[in-house]
């Protein structure tokens, strides 16, 4: 089974606690950043040293179709092919919706949605290659139900899209031996706004990096090999 992994958004965070626990699972891994050359370059050797697999860093803005689909090309030249993504990258924007600019409006839609459009696009040749596949990609809870939002309506519309775009590309790569799955957490340990949101969680404490890591790890393991097109929130029963 070829494990040669892309994780966006993977120099700091929820990406990088992914990228470093599929290389603690033999995965090579193109660690991919946008602005954290250093950071990126780090921990992408620290992966190599620690568990002996491939691991380069790459740079990309993918919010940007030719890059985007550059990022991946490389990456699976250098690591030898490409089984596993992961869609971590997407902004965040709090803003009550007749207030948001059309810059802020794309800019949203780009980083959340249309990246993750962008890099799968190019990398679904290489999976179907691999002979098996996995793509996750990340929405947060309470993405999927289609109700208003008065805190971050741009942000929630680009992650339902995810939800739906998700399920779409599930049906179809099913019969090539790939899954696509979501990944929507609520409040994790590095999140925005972390002191006040605590008290509002039914688990008094965010998520862990490691809990959001290891959701992750279920879809591209081998018992995940039948589940396609599921959201999995990570978020301590936050908004139920």
């Amino acid at each position: 089974m070829l494990k040669k992994a892309l994780v966006t958004g993977s120099a700091v965070g929820i990406g990088q606690a992914i990228a470093l626990d599929l290389a603690s699972k033999g995965f090579d891994v193109a660690f991919h950043y946008n602005k954290s050359a250093e950071v990126a370059q780090k921990v992408s050797q620290e992966a190599a040293v620690t568990y002996g697999v491939n691991s380069i860093a790459l740079q990309a803005d993918v919010t940007q179709p030719e890059q985007a689909k550059s990022l991946v090309e490389t990456a699976a030249q250098q690591l030898g092919g490409l089984s596993v993504v992961v869609n971590n990258v997407g902004d965040y924007l709090e803003k009550q919706i007749s207030q948001v600019s059309i810059e802020e409006w794309h800019q949203i839609f780009n980083s959340n949605l249309h990246s993750a459009f962008y890099i799968n696009q190019t990398a679904i040749p290489y999976l179907k290659a691999a002979g098996w596949g996995r793509i996750v990609n990340f929405a947060f809870a309470s993405a999927q139900n289609v109700i208003a939002d008065r805190i971050n309506p741009v942000y929630r519309i680009a992650k339902t899209g995810i939800i739906v775009y998700t399920k779409s590309l599930a049906v179809e790569l099913i019969e090539d031996n790939i899954t696509v799955n979501v990944i929507s957490p609520g409040v994790a340990e590095n999140s925005i706004g972390l002191e006040e949101s605590i008290p509002l969680l039914p688990t008094k404490r965010p998520a862990t990096l490691k809990e959001v890591s290891d959701a992750v790890g279920f879809f591209i393991s081998p018992e995940a090999n039948y589940i396609t097109g599921q959201n999995l929130e990570v978020a301590g029963g936050l908004r139920l």
